[in-house]
C-alpha cells in the first residue's frame, strides 16, 4: 500500500482520563475487548474515519456513533453509565444504499424497499417497527425514535432475522440513516 493510501486508513485514540491525558491505546480496526489495553476510557479523539464505540465487550451494549473530531469527556456528554469496552471501525462506502425491511422476525409480514434517510418509519411505512432487516447495500444507523433520537444501532450489510436480539435488547427502530463518506 502506498503512503498515500495509508493516510486514509481509520484511526480513533482512545484515553483513560478525560482532556485526552493518560495512558493512551490507537486504534485502526475494530476491537472487540479493549480491556487488555486499558482499564478505563474517559476521552476519544478520532482523527480519521468513523466509529462505533460500545459499552460492552464484543459490540454489544449502548452503542454510540463517532466522526472525526475530539471529545474530551464524552461520558457526560452522551450519558454513558460505563465506558468504551470495544469499538468497531466503519469502513467508507462509496455508492448506493439499499436494505429491505420486514415488519416481523425472519423476514416475514410486510416488507418495504429503502434506499434513503428516514426520519419517521411509521410516518413513511405506517409500520410501528421492523422486527427483521436485510442490508444489501452500504451501512446504517439506525435510532430508537423518530427524527434520529434514542438509542442507535449500527448496520453493516448482511442478513438480521431478529433486531431484537441484537446488541441491546428490546430496542425498536423508528428512524434510520446512512452513513455517508463524508464523515471522513
Amino acid at each position: 500500500m502506498t503512503s498515500s493510501g495509508m493516510n486514509m486508513m481509520s484511526k480513533i485514540i482512545f484515553y483513560e482520563e478525560k482532556n485526552f491525558q493518560g495512558r493512551s491505546y490507537e486504534c485502526m480496526s475494530d476491537c472487540p475487548d479493549m480491556s487488555s489495553y486499558m482499564s478505563r476510557c474517559h476521552s476519544c479523539r478520532v482523527e480519521r474515519g468513523c466509529f462505533m464505540v460500545y459499552d460492552r465487550t464484543n459490540f454489544m451494549g449502548n452503542q454510540f456513533f463517532m466522526r472525526r473530531g475530539e471529545y474530551a469527556d464524552y461520558m457526560s456528554m452522551m450519558g454513558m453509565s460505563d465506558c468504551i469496552r470495544s469499538c468497531r471501525m466503519i469502513p467508507m462506502h462509496r455508492g448506493s444504499f439499499r436494505m429491505k425491511i420486514y415488519e416481523r422476525e425472519n423476514f416475514q409480514g410486510q416488507m418495504h424497499e429503502v434506499m434513503e434517510d428516514c426520519e419517521d418509519i411509521m410516518d413513511r411505512y405506517s409500520m410501528s417497527n421492523f422486527m427483521s432487516c436485510n442490508v444489501m447495500e452500504g451501512h446504517w444507523l439506525m435510532y430508537e425514535q423518530a427524527h434520529y433520537r434514542g438509542r442507535m444501532m449500527y448496520m453493516r450489510p448482511g442478513e438480521y432475522r431478529s433486531i431484537m436480539t441484537m446488541g441491546s435488547s428490546s430496542m425498536r427502530v423508528m428512524s434510520m440513516k446512512r452513513i455517508m463518506d463524508s464523515c471522513h
